[in-house]
């Protein structure tokens, strides 16, 4: 029999907001200068916006407004002869933008999706990586960084999530791969945490209650960071499965202060 404390702790609501949408999200962003510089060119999808975003860069990213996980996700070249897009391992070519449209408005099935600017990722041993930035809040209300780790990707997928064929890699030794010295990587590591603060800090801005955020960020090859997305519900389980279970543990450390324990 549960006693009376352990009830009460196994029916505590898990208490952090949550939004689903990349857009507001992203709209969120871009209204401050200093994190507005590190958000690639986002757009709703339509015709005039795919135009542009096509006429700007030579790739670009489709995916849904509310997706999770890096499904749903396609890869736009803009090439010669045309358009390629990649979604998963499959390519195809399309001809002329209307044709390339037309797919992508089929897929889309109505539903809402975002045009983004494609960051060339930074490689580690020959593999594309991004960085999560795992921000939660103490009991005291402030903003702290528990965790940084990345999502090495699978070779010929668009997408470096764990659910993708991805791996979890740990910061350091992911970063020595891309060939960064130590120096290099503790200033990373420090970038990286103000960043996260101050992405938490502009969420409770614009609405309260969040007690949890997953930054995904891209390194260019030049080293500067760029927030492809912030998870209001990320996933961290799969820590469970790393050698080092610190930063699994040090995540929930924190995260049962708001009723969630996995």
């Amino acid at each position: 029999m549960l006693r009376k404390k352990e009830v009460l702790v196994f029916v505590m609501k898990y208490k952090s907001s949550t939004i689903s949408s990349k857009w507001i999200k992203t709209s969120w962003l871009l209204k401050q200068p200093h994190l507005r510089k590190h958000i690639p060119r986002t757009m709703l999808f339509n015709k005039k916006n795919l135009i542009s975003m096509l006429t700007a860069y030579s790739t670009i990213y489709f995916k849904p407004t509310d997706g999770t996980g890096g499904a749903n996700i396609i890869r736009i070249n803009k090439e010669k002869a045309g358009y390629q897009t990649q979604y998963n391992t499959a390519k195809s070519s399309f001809p002329t933008i209307d044709s390339l449209y037309n797919k992508l408005t089929r897929f889309s099935n109505k539903r809402s999706f975002l045009l983004q600017e494609g960051i060339h990722l930074a490689r580690t041993n020959g593999n594309p990586f991004d960085i999560r930035v795992m921000i939660q809040k103490s009991n005291q209300g402030t903003w702290v960084c528990t965790a940084i780790f990345t999502k090495i990707g699978k070779p010929g997928k668009v997408a470096t999530n764990y659910h993708q064929g991805g791996k979890l890699g740990y910061f350091h030794q992911t970063m020595t791969g891309a060939g960064y010295n130590d120096p290099l990587i503790k200033r990373m590591e420090v970038k990286l945490k103000q960043l996260g603060v101050s992405v938490g800090n502009n969420f409770d801005h614009n609405r309260k209650g969040f007690r949890e955020l997953g930054l995904d960020v891209a390194l260019d090859p030049k080293g500067k960071p760029w927030i492809l997305e912030v998870n209001t519900r990320p996933q961290f389980y799969p820590l469970k499965n790393m050698k080092d279970k610190r930063l699994y543990q040090r995540i929930v450390y924190y995260a049962r202060q708001y009723g969630r324990t996995k």
